[in-house]
């Protein structure tokens, strides 16, 4: 998956509390151990993820899915929570990873069974697979048709 360049904003500074510890990495991007998470409101609901590693960098679109996926309440498993040191539900911060297709932006989807979840607390982040798994999809899609750019709803 790679995010098109000319899309990434480049003219920004990162406040430390937007700035996220990933000690395992993301799923296939274990080498990416710190993230920034960038806000802009002419982006929202999206939320752009550039990933930091000795190499080089990345960058993912991310959405915050609650009141963008109606219906989606992912489950933790007890030792993924105690790994993230979450003490609270109202700890943990959500983020789905979006794929957008280059051609066809509308179509996008969002990856709802392997969210990252981070520590509001500690900025710190894991990649998982929720344990109510077979609920979702890790290709649902944003938008209920091609042809109207009108957010999903889920029954």
């Amino acid at each position: 998956m790679k995010v098109l360049p000319e899309l990434y904003p480049t003219d920004f500074d990162t406040p430390p509390a937007n700035q996220l510890e990933l000690p395992y990495g993301l799923i296939g991007f274990a080498q990416y151990k710190r993230a920034e998470l960038l806000y802009l409101p002419d982006h929202l609901p999206f939320l752009w993820m550039k990933l930091h590693s000795a190499a080089d960098d990345l960058h993912f679109i991310v959405i915050e899915p609650g009141g963008i996926v109606p219906g989606y309440e992912p489950e933790i498993f007890d030792l993924d929570a105690e790994a993230l040191d979450l003490r609270d539900p109202a700890e943990a911060m959500i983020l789905n990873v979006v794929t957008l297709k280059r051609q066809h932006p509308v179509e996008a989807t969002v990856n709802l069974i392997g969210p990252l979840v981070v520590n509001r607390r500690t900025r710190i982040g894991r990649q998982l697979v929720i344990s109510n798994y077979s609920r979702y999809s890790a290709s649902h899609a944003l938008v209920e048709n091609s042809q109207a750019p009108v957010l999903a709803r889920t029954a």
